[in-house]
């Protein structure tokens, strides 16, 4: 038992130093920013931080659900910033994705500072992060489309309000990303791994749908377009591919195809029912359509943290990583890892995408990886 407290009292003064440094590091986002190229590393890899449901509220004065007696002691919003910053140390990411339920917003005292602080790990570390909304995030004073722009103003950050030259689609925080193969190389202007971004919605606006939203026709639209543009771009001179570059895909609220599995066909765990939307919107058949996405990255239910493939797309959860969300005693917060890896080409150089994996990491004192796959890999089912 003194051991434990050992623990928990260094683990609390982390948190502390942690979010002091964090939140003296804020600042605007600068266009520099918002133009930086995302691209694979020399070594050929990409790494992506995924973070779900931190539900930060106002930092210290807030409150741990559902933990152990003996961890309740200052546990806080504080610890939230602390698993965030030791996961930045020990995974070094080259892009970290936040998947809504950013923050508990009837709890902040202030929405616009509770995101500043929710942040600010990936701000102090100068890391390019995206993020997209959750069901809880515009409940305070700043809506959904507040709560964007407020997030777009920051530093690092490449979110986007929506995309440019849209006119009409529906939601905040739907855009993509394209990620570079390694400078030098034959790929180097070409995009390798696309990253999509959309808005889930919070609650339903038909009377007779209750519940969660969905998401809708124009933002599928939107997807499909941008889809069909990428990978005419991948397949075409210098360097032309057979096959489009895989890509995945980011939102909070899980699609009713998360329902598919059972323990004998996904890899985590499944604790808790899948609380999508109670209409099916048809984006899983359109993603499968598209022919692109290899796999989808979610929140929303906190103790889910499971994998499972459904018609050559993965269908995925980080499992929840704040502490002022609910959770399960004893039940680690987690988040989640993917690293893509690019082939190595006859010339010593790097070519197209090889190989997806995941894994997913505790918050416990030597932050244990658990759960290593495999999601895609050229060559095989759902690979090129």
């Amino acid at each position: 038992m003194e051991e434990k407290k050992k623990t928990i009292n260094v683990r609390g003064l982390l948190a502390v130093a942690a979010a002091v440094l964090c939140l003296s590091s804020l600042a605007v986002a600068t266009e520099e920013t918002k133009q930086k190229q995302l691209r694979f590393r020399e070594n050929g890899e990409f790494k992506i931080l995924q973070v779900a449901d931190m539900h930060y509220a106002d930092g210290k004065t807030t409150p741990c659900r559902d933990v152990l007696p003996s961890e309740n002691v200052s546990c806080s919003d504080l610890n939230t910033t602390a698993f965030l910053h030791r996961m930045i140390l020990a995974e070094k990411p080259d892009l970290i994705v936040f998947t809504g339920d950013n923050i508990y917003a009837s709890d902040a005292t202030d929405a616009a500072r509770s995101l500043d602080a929710a942040f600010s790990p990936a701000i102090f570390a100068s890391i390019p992060w995206a993020a997209v909304l959750g069901n809880h995030d515009q409940e305070s004073a700043l809506s959904r489309e507040g709560v964007m722009k407020h997030i777009v103003s920051l530093n690092h950050t490449l979110s986007q309000v929506n995309p440019s030259g849209v006119d009409l689609i529906d939601g905040f925080g739907n855009y993509n990303l394209e990620v570079h193969g390694v400078e030098g190389s034959g790929f180097e202007n070409k995009s390798v791994l696309n990253l999509y971004f959309l808005d889930s919605g919070d609650y339903s606006k038909v009377p007779s749908v209750s519940v969660y939203d969905w998401i809708k026709p124009s933002q599928q639209l939107w997807f499909q377009r941008t889809s069909m543009k990428l990978q005419r771009a991948y397949m075409s001179k210098p360097e032309v591919q057979k096959a489009p570059a895989p890509g995945l895909v980011y939102f909070h609220i899980p699609l009713p195809e998360f329902a598919s599995f059972d323990s004998s066909n996904f890899t985590g765990v499944k604790q808790e029912g899948i609380s999508s939307a109670s209409v099916n919107s048809g984006f899983f058949a359109t993603m499968v359509e598209a022919g692109d996405v290899k796999a989808v990255f979610t929140g929303h239910d906190h103790v889910n943290d499971f994998c499972g493939e459904l018609t050559g797309i993965e269908l995925c959860y980080a499992g929840g990583f704040g502490y002022h969300a609910y959770g399960k005693a004893g039940w680690a917060r987690r988040t989640r890892v993917v690293v893509a890896t690019l082939e190595k080409t006859d010339k010593a150089s790097w070519g197209p995408l090889k190989l997806i994996k995941t894994w997913k990491r505790l918050d416990d004192q030597n932050l244990t990886t658990i759960d290593v796959q495999v999601l895609w890999s050229n060559g095989t089912p759902g690979g090129t």
